[in-house]
């Protein structure tokens, strides 16, 4: 008995869907680099920080964990506030740090797509200093040199790693492969 052509119909139809599915599946699968992008979307050009990064699959990230600011004098340990500076000083100090490890991996600071700030209060304000660290921030970020900007979040904290910590901010970077 041969199948009824009712039957074969279907049969072709479902494999040609199929086939097209798999088609699909399989273009997705693959990395997009001749389509990998990272666009940044800021309405307001005047707005120190962008409403959103888009990073498109075939693009090459890095996520940095959060990182603390170094002793204002390497050669002594520090264990007070003193001893790295205030928060705009911190702030500084930090994206200083996350250029050094994002420039040792290929990538520069115009990559950065999005930034967390994690602020404690300073002791001498008796709140967090987001003025502070959006100075330092306005160092690094639409400057001559960089003049693109981030995503960012700033929450304030209880209290960071230690007490001579003002300000810990993790980074993500995206760039074109």
């Amino acid at each position: 008995m041969s199948p009824s052509p009712h039957f074969t119909h279907n049969h072709t139809r479902t494999a040609a869907w199929l086939a097209s599915l798999a088609a699909c599946l399989f273009t997705a699968a693959l990395p997009a680099t001749a389509n990998a992008q990272v666009t940044k979307i800021q309405s307001n050009p005047n707005a120190l920080i962008l409403e959103a990064a888009d990073v498109k699959a075939g693009t090459d990230m890095i996520f940095l964990s959060g990182q603390l600011a170094a002793p204002l004098d390497p050669a002594k340990p520090g264990s007070t506030i003193a001893d790295y500076g205030d928060t705009k000083t911190q702030t500084i100090s930090v994206l200083n740090r996350i250029r050094t490890i994002l420039e040792a991996r290929g990538y520069t600071m115009a990559d950065v797509i999005k930034l967390t700030l994690f602020v404690a209060a300073d002791p001498q304000l008796g709140k967090m200093d987001f003025a502070g660290a959006n100075e330092g921030f306005k160092l690094f970020f639409k400057t001559p040199e960089n003049p693109g900007t981030v995503a960012r979040s700033t929450f304030q904290v209880a209290a960071l790693a230690a007490p001579q910590f003002l300000i810990e901010i993790e980074a993500i970077a995206a760039k074109k492969r």
